[in-house]
């Protein structure tokens, strides 16, 4: 076979992508074993049957064919007027362009702003594919770490020392995924003022924005000059439980929105009508269902704070929005590397190690608020017996754990 090209084959470094540990309990479970998922953020509720409707009318209809690459009109028109509700600042439909989830939003945003070796800020911990992205990109990844101590906010002193030469943008996530951080009006306004001081773009993934519990989402692209510098990544995949649906969006000024259609028509070349339809019902008829949907994860963190609290061995911050809280395990093994594969092993239950997210909350485990509240508040007390059970015994949880990975860069 011909040689691969670097693009590709440096996207992943060689300690993997992250999902070792999930990867290892889909295949337990397709092979029948009782494994409780609580590793990745997929709704145990299914799209509402109102939009599912929806959905089957437009194809029923016959919106099957190509759509514009932009994304329909409508939606667009609908993305934009939620934004402008929820953010209290103008948006066109010229604003946004319709992706193939967030995911496809961010690496188009990437290719969008970076050209092959120029850099990218991306703060730790941050989602498993951030680093990743920016690679795909051509580009090159700047990781500067967060406290626990700090709640995981960033640090924009540090932010700045890590700039360099060639730094052409900088890639947040609030609320943040896996920490559960919402990041303060004084740190991204001090973030903002770098931006425009040092003239670079700010990703912001805000595909949480609908799921804040404490605090307030403020969006970077209200502040004072960043309209023009900013791209707001949003998706319908985790406010109205439509992952497979694998609707997203970018949010920006015109001119770069247009070079993203471009790019559209050499990658995606659009999206399927009757998602798009389904999108539009769900946004325009159905808005209530986004808040029922936050409801849920607002009171299933509380059961896991609630769980958690009696523990003199794991220690919880509880998340300031999102689907997922952080639990610090290093009272219990030396990784949450360690602690998750032993867990998986052991209990049957999949969680994700912090280290899959950076070196940043190193000890850490992130769990997803995924499955029934009963089978939560199980979930957790299972963990906490397994927890003090290595601890009481003095065994070692990398002695009984399966094949550890180590972790990435």
């Amino acid at each position: 076979m011909p040689e691969l090209s670097r693009r590709i084959t440096s996207i992943v470094a060689a300690g993997g992508d992250g999902w070792a540990v999930h990867y290892r309990a889909t295949k337990l479970r397709a092979a029948g074993k009782p494994i409780v998922m609580l590793s990745i953020g997929d709704h145990d509720i299914k799209t509402d049957p109102a939009i599912l409707r929806a959905m089957t009318q437009s194809a029923d209809a016959g919106h099957l064919g190509y759509t514009t690459m932009a994304g329909i009109r409508p939606l667009r028109e609908a993305i934009a007027r939620r934004s402008e509700q929820l953010n209290q600042q103008p948006a066109q439909p010229e604003n946004v362009i319709v992706t193939s989830g967030g995911q496809g939003a961010i690496f188009a945003a990437m290719t969008a702003v970076l050209d092959p070796g120029q850099s990218c800020v991306v703060l730790d911990p941050y989602y498993a594919s951030f680093d990743l992205t920016v690679r795909a990109a051509c580009a090159r990844p700047i990781v500067v770490p967060t406290r626990a101590e700090d709640g995981f906010q960033p640090d924009v002193a540090a932010i700045e020392a890590a700039l360099a030469d060639d730094t052409r943008a900088i890639l947040i996530n609030t609320p943040n995924n896996p920490t559960g951080a919402v990041y303060a009006r004084d740190r991204l306004e001090a973030l903002a003022d770098l931006c425009v001081r040092r003239d670079l773009w700010l990703i912001s993934d805000e595909l949480y924005d609908s799921q804040v519990f404490d605090g307030e989402h403020v969006s970077p692209r209200t502040l004072p000059g960043m309209a023009e510098r900013t791209i707001v990544i949003g998706s319908m995949s985790k406010g109205f439980a439509m992952t497979g649906a694998r609707i997203g969006w970018a949010l920006g000024p015109q001119e770069l929105i247009e070079r993203m259609v471009d790019l559209a028509g050499t990658t995606t070349y659009g999206l399927p009508g009757f998602l798009q339809d389904a999108a539009v019902f769900a946004l325009q008829e159905h808005p209530e269902l986004e808040a029922a949907v936050s409801d849920r994860y607002r009171r299933r963190r509380n059961i896991a704070v609630d769980a958690v609290s009696g523990s003199n061995l794991l220690r919880i911050s509880p998340p300031q929005g999102g689907m997922y809280v952080m639990l610090d395990v290093r009272s219990a093994a030396a990784s949450g590397i360690e602690f998750a594969e032993a867990l998986l092993d052991e209990e049957g239950i999949a969680v994700m190690p912090a280290e899959s997210f950076g070196n940043a909350a190193a000890g850490h485990v992130r769990i997803a608020l995924t499955v029934a509240d009963d089978a939560l508040e199980s979930s957790f007390q299972r963990i906490m017996r397994f927890a003090e059970r290595h601890a009481a015994g003095g065994d070692s949880v990398a002695a009984v754990g399966g094949a550890v990975q180590s972790p990435l860069a």
